[in-house]
């Protein structure tokens, strides 16, 4: 267990959607009112537009059944998604979906966001790979640690306000770390966030963070989950 000597906050729900409780959620993004999703499994994985409002799939682009889905970023008008260990990724057209390149990368693949300038990869450990969109090769990396504690089992990521937003496999909290020394700043503890009686019994892990930067909205769900919910961080 991870010793936490950053600070943990709350969460309050400010309001919640349908999600596809068959999905599952390996990377969310929400950019000019529209939600993209990167979901896995084999013979399951797509990357997918999606009606905030109702969940529906508003169109999707089905991977080969060899590719594991995982991470994904949105820069530059191109949707970038990462497999967990075929050590490649996709990028599409955001308007088309049509597929328009491919690159490589040495680790598994589970996390993606960016930060303007950099993609940043997450691979499972407590390192996070800084990556020239153009190229694909590692600008830096940094190591995240809460105190003298490595965080590893980093997953799903998103940049928020200057912070690298992390969930942390198998745990209900979000790292929040700073991208420069990776250093954890603070946890968002989200334990309770789906509720028993909104539980069927087929849902996996938390897993999927979007930040709509334009309404200053924090977007939150997990693999398999019935919903999708915006969460205010409160003082715990």
């Amino acid at each position: 267990m991870t010793s936490r000597h950053a600070p943990t906050s709350g969460f309050q729900v400010v309001h919640s959607w349908p999600h596809d409780p068959e999905a599952f959620t390996q990377g969310l993004v929400y950019r000019e009112g529209r939600l993209y999703e990167s979901t896995g499994i084999h013979g399951e994985s797509e990357v997918r537009e999606v009606e905030l409002e109702t969940g529906r799939v508003l169109r999707g682009h089905a991977l080969a059944w060899e590719h594991f889905g995982e991470g994904l970023a949105l820069l530059g008008g191109r949707l970038y998604q990462l497999t967990w260990q075929s050590h490649v990724g996709f990028i599409y057209d955001a308007e088309t979906f049509q597929e328009v390149g491919r690159f490589s990368y040495s680790t598994d693949g589970w996390g993606l966001t960016d930060d303007g300038s950099s993609l940043i990869l997450s691979d499972g450990t407590s390192t996070l790979r800084f990556l020239d969109p153009a190229t694909f090769q590692v600008r830096r990396t940094v190591t995240v640690t809460d105190g003298s504690a490595e965080v590893w089992q980093l997953n799903e990521l998103e940049y928020v306000n200057g912070e690298v937003y992390a969930n942390v496999w198998k745990r209900d909290v979000i790292a929040r770390i700073d991208p420069a020394t990776g250093h954890v700043t603070g946890w968002i503890d989200l334990t309770g966030l789906l509720r028993p009686e909104d539980q069927s019994g087929n849902e996996d892990v938390l897993n999927g963070i979007a930040y709509d930067a334009a309404n200053d909205r924090l977007l939150v769900t997990g693999k398999r989950w019935p919903k999708l919910f915006q969460i205010r961080v409160v003082p715990r």
